[in-house]
Order: C-alpha cells, then sequence, then structure tokens
C-alpha cells in the first residue's frame, strides 16, 4: 500500500506475522542453546558462509536506512523480512549447524561468534517494526547496554564487503537447491543419498562447497570435474543444470527404477489421455467461439503445462532405459 493509504485486515496476514515471529524466536532459541561465548564480536577468520551473510547483511543495512529515511516503512520491512527468513534462518543457520555440532572447538565458537553478531543487528533492524519480540530476545544474548532501543542503529562497514565469496556461495547454494528440487520432485527421502558429479567451470568454487553438498544435497560423495573432463554418460543419470554447474546423480541411488518406471509410464498414459480430450475441446470451434475468452485461455494454459510435463516424463523414461 502507499504511505498514508488504509489498509485492509486480513486475517492470512496476522498468520504470516504470526509463523515470521515464531521463525525469529526459534532461531534464536537455536543460537542460545548452543551458545558458549559471553561477546558478540566477529572472529578474525571467517568461513566462506560467513562472509556470504556478512556481506548480505551489509547490503541490506543500507537499503533499510535508506528507505526508512524516506519513510517507505514498508519497503524496509520486507527487506529485513526477506533477509531474515531467507538468508539467516534458512540458509546461514543450516550452513553452519556441521560447526556448531561438530569437534572443532575454534570453529564452534567461530560459527557462534557471527550467528550471534548478525542477529543482534537483524534484532536492530527489525525493533522498530517488532519492539517487545526483539527487546526479548536480545536480553537474552550477550550484550552490553540496558536496553536494545537505547543501542546505535547499525552501520555498513566496507571491511565486511565480499561479493566474490557472496557471488561464490550462491552458486552453491543454487546447486543445492536444484538437487533438492529435483529429489523432491523424485519423492526421495533425505535419507537416500548418492553420488553427485559436478560437472563446472568454477571448480574452485564447488570444491569448497563439497562438504554442503554432501550434507544439505545429500550426497554420498562429490566429484567436481571440468566441463570438457570425462564425464558419466547420461544414461541411468537424473541431471540438473544450474548458472554455473551441471550436476548428475546415478538414477539407481535414487529410486527403485522399476517401481520409478512404472509409476511414470502411469502417469504419462493419464497425461497423455488428458491432453488428447484438452485439444479436442480446444478443437472444437463450438467452445472455441462461445465460451468465455478468460476460461479458453485456462485451458489452454493447461493443455501446455500438460505437454511440458509429457516431454519431461518422456525424456526421464528415455533415460532410464
Amino acid at each position: 500500500n502507499s504511505p498514508g493509504n488504509d489498509m485492509r485486515f486480513y486475517t492470512e496476514r496476522c498468520e504470516a506475522m504470526r509463523n515470521f515471529a515464531n521463525k525469529i524466536w526459534n532461531a534464536s532459541r537455536f543460537l542460545m542453546m548452543n551458545l558458549t561465548i559471553d561477546k558478540c564480536e566477529l572472529p578474525e577468520r571467517l568461513e566462506l558462509e560467513d562472509k556470504w551473510i556478512l556481506s548480505k547483511l551489509n547490503r541490506v543495512i543500507p537499503e533499510v536506512t535508506e528507505n526508512m529515511e524516506k519513510f517507505e516503512l514498508g519497503v524496509a520491512a520486507q527487506k529485513v523480512y526477506d533477509f531474515i527468513w531467507d538468508d539467516y534462518c534458512d540458509w546461514y543457520i543450516e550452513l553452519t549447524k556441521s560447526r556448531l555440532q561438530g569437534e572443532d572447538a575454534e570453529a564452534k565458537v567461530r560459527a557462534q561468534q557471527v550467528l550471534c553478531y548478525v542477529l543482534t543487528d537483524i534484532l536492530k533492524l527489525l525493533h522498530p517494526f517488532m519492539p517487545f519480540l526483539t527487546e526479548e530476545i536480545w536480553q537474552a544474548l550477550p550484550h552490553e547496554g540496558d536496553y536494545l532501543m537505547l543501542q546505535s542503529w547499525p552501520e555498513h562497514h566496507v571491511e565486511l564487503d565480499f561479493p566474490q565469496e557472496e557471488k561464490a556461495m550462491e552458486l552453491i547454494m543454487e546447486a543445492i537447491g536444484a538437487v533438492r528440487t529435483r529429489r523432491s520432485e523424485m519423492n526421495v527421502p533425505p535419507s537416500r543419498k548418492a553420488r553427485l558429479t559436478v560437472a563446472t567451470l568454477e571448480q574452485e568454487v564447488f570444491t569448497a562447497g563439497i562438504p554442503f553438498l554432501k550434507r544439505l544435497a545429500y550426497g554420498s560423495e562429490v566429484t567436481i570435474t571440468g566441463m570438457s573432463g570425462t564425464q558419466e554418460s547420461d544414461k541411468g543419470m537424473v541431471t540438473v543444470l544450474t548458472h554455473a554447474a551441471r550436476i548428475s546423480m546415478p538414477m539407481a541411488e535414487l529410486v527403485d527404477l522399476e517401481k520409478e518406471k512404472a509409476r511414470m509410464e502411469k502417469e504419462l498414459g493419464k497425461s497423455r489421455a488428458e491432453l488428447e480430450k484438452l485439444q479436442t475441446k480446444l478443437g472444437n470451434p463450438g467452445f472455441v467461439n462461445k465460451a468465455p475468452a478468460n476460461v479458453v485461455q485456462a485451458e489452454r494454459e493447461r493443455a501446455e503445462k500438460l505437454a511440458t510435463l509429457i516431454a519431461g516424463l518422456e525424456e526421464q523414461l528415455s533415460s532410464m532405459a
């Protein structure tokens, strides 16, 4: 809504903000359960994922500040929301869990320090919008001063700009996301691991990302090759593409091939029959000329989606042959 305009009350928005409050509370609780430090200051040594989150935070601070100063409160709040939900909670906490739960005491402390530092700035950015929740959490964290509301507003720090590391981490995250999406489409449980072969021009980046690919993309082992290097045949492989990589997984390590083939053939037959009915319907001038334009358009879009689904199923079945 434009500034000054009245907003309609939506129960769904209240539920969404309740979920957001729960997300922040649970993330903070997770950190506190793993916290052994008494000061939220950055360590001298930073890992790739640390530089990524700090660089992202360093970019969001001036964006939020600028929008607050222009009284674009909705834009400012959305930027804080996106950073907390997507970057800090969904990604960074997951990326640091292996360090927090590992045997390396120094790595564990460094992860805690960055988690705590970023959360402290998050609470400051969010405080104008959610004062009670943020104050309660801040009081439970290591801090100096009496109240969060009296703390200095976060500032941009040039030394925390890591554009190269930020880009590298996001290439790794894109690959993890692509593998997880494909596994989800195939109903593969996280407990079922598979070998990952990553063909890329960014071999150094993905080599650094092997621990994340093993843990978050469920790789039993990860091999990094160049684009022109020897690659496994596509036959019997599931392949996903990202901007910087081609990731292959043996189909047999993901699913029971015979069961999956039977399931896909059944789905293919059903989709073909449905598409044939739609094409007959759309080929009928009586329907096309008399039905409302939006109904005709919806049926055409449905036919396009079915055609795409059929092509994908045929391709997958071909690779399993």
